[in-house]
């Protein structure tokens, strides 16, 4: 069993992508949060209790990010915390990987890492801490932005995935998930498929996600080992899933030959 992890003394894991996913500099990185999120529709539904977010440049995923987080900027009281769970792309990982930094910077400041989860999650033999699965890790960085601007300063707790049994990992997210805490999956989906495969590809991906069916593949999704932990543990507690936007890069920046898939989900308790 992994030593728990002490966060008395404070380290900074710096942006990596910032200036190349989404703005570097603070005034046009809040404009174009602004642009985004008025530009999503305002869906009416329950409150989240975990919501599925894409992760590509703004340009190409931000449009859809944004129908996700406009439900969170609407939640009444706000979300205490966020786990965010994402995808390995940079390094070969099995298990799960925690930061050894402390607080997550981007161009709109900081934010800290909350220590009650984080030494809760290192004391499971499913967790690793690792600087470098985080080091260059985009998919929970450009989640970052959006929460600072709908949320202001709260505590997170980002954890890239890598292969995993669902039933572990849910049960890992399982001890984890308190109350007032929102999850998010941060995850796209089809990759360099033509805007009409990738269009029936990412619906037919959506309809297994609807159905809280686990058994997504990585050619569905690159993020497809934390949606099957998550999806086993929404199963488990019988959460109501619904689809709030579903579009590719190509419906977002234009070119159809190669596209990538976006989908953003909600979920909610049964009785919300």
């Amino acid at each position: 069993m992994n030593a728990p992890m002490h966060l008395a003394e404070p380290s900074l894991r710096p942006a990596a992508v910032a200036g190349r996913f989404y703005p570097g500099e603070p005034a046009a990185l809040r404009a174009e949060l602004d642009a985004l999120l008025a530009a999503a529709p305002a869906l009416a539904g329950p409150r989240p209790c975990a919501l599925i977010v894409p992760h590509a440049g703004y340009v190409y995923s931000g449009p859809v990010a944004a129908s996700a987080y406009k439900q969170i900027a609407a939640m009444d009281p706000p979300p205490r915390r966020i786990i965010l769970l994402g995808p390995a792309h940079t390094v070969g990982l099995r298990g799960v990987a925690l930061p050894a930094a402390t607080a997550f910077a981007t161009p709109l400041g900081a934010l800290r890492i909350d220590p009650e989860l984080a030494n809760l999650a290192a004391a499971s033999p499913l967790v690793l801490r690792s600087a470098e699965a985080h080091a260059r890790e985009h998919a929970l960085e450009v989640q970052l932005p959006f929460i600072q601007h709908v949320l202001g300063d709260l505590p997170i707790l980002p954890l890239v995935i890598g292969q995993v049994a669902p039933v572990a990992l849910a049960d890992l997210l399982d001890r984890l998930w308190h109350p007032g805490t929102l999850v998010l999956v941060s995850t796209d989906l089809s990759h360099y498929l033509s805007h009409a495969e990738a269009h029936a590809r990412d619906a037919a991906t959506v309809r297994q996600i609807l159905a809280l069916d686990d058994s997504i593949e990585p050619d569905q999704a690159c993020g497809a080992f934390a949606l099957r932990g998550f999806l086993h543990l929404a199963r488990r507690r019988h959460l109501v899933p619904r689809l709030l936007d579903l579009r590719s890069s190509g419906d977002t920046a234009g070119d159809r030959r190669r596209v990538v898939g976006y989908a953003a989900l909600a979920f909610a308790e049964a009785d919300a």
